[in-house]
């Protein structure tokens, strides 16, 4: 299918694990951003640009718990992956991150706990 430059819904479909149904839901709910092309009797066929913007949509409505409405507000703010590559990047956990959640070996359970409030008082300076 990576070689065709038209895949029908149903290549699609099958791809993604997603139902066909789901895909033409999502286009009523994406306009701008998933337009097939229509053949003989409606027939729905996407471009190879328009498959990998379902990919995204789907890792991030199905894989980071994004709702359909959180997506409209990526769009709106600019800040949806314009490609596979951009959402790996966005994926990756920055060194700060990594930094943060190194736990302490070997420590009994009032360090833990220690370090627990300290991580949960880290991650709520990094969200404000």
């Amino acid at each position: 299918m990576d070689n065709e430059y038209f895949s029908s819904i149903n290549d699609v479909s099958k791809r993604l694990s997603v139902p066909a149904h789901t895909l033409r839901y999502w286009e009523k709910q994406f306009p701008t951003l998933i337009r097939p092309t229509t053949g003989a009797g409606g027939r729905r066929y996407y471009r190879t640009e328009t498959v990998e913007r379902l990919v995204i949509l789907k890792d991030l409505l199905y894989s980071r718990g994004l709702t359909i409405a959180g997506v409209k507000k990526l769009m709106r703010d600019g800040d949806l992956p314009k490609n596979i590559d951009d959402l790996l990047a966005a994926s990756a956990p920055s060194t700060e991150t990594v930094a943060i959640v190194s736990a302490p070996r070997g420590a009994d359970h009032g360090d833990e706990i220690k370090f627990a409030i300290d991580l949960l008082r880290q991650a709520r300076e990094i969200l404000q």
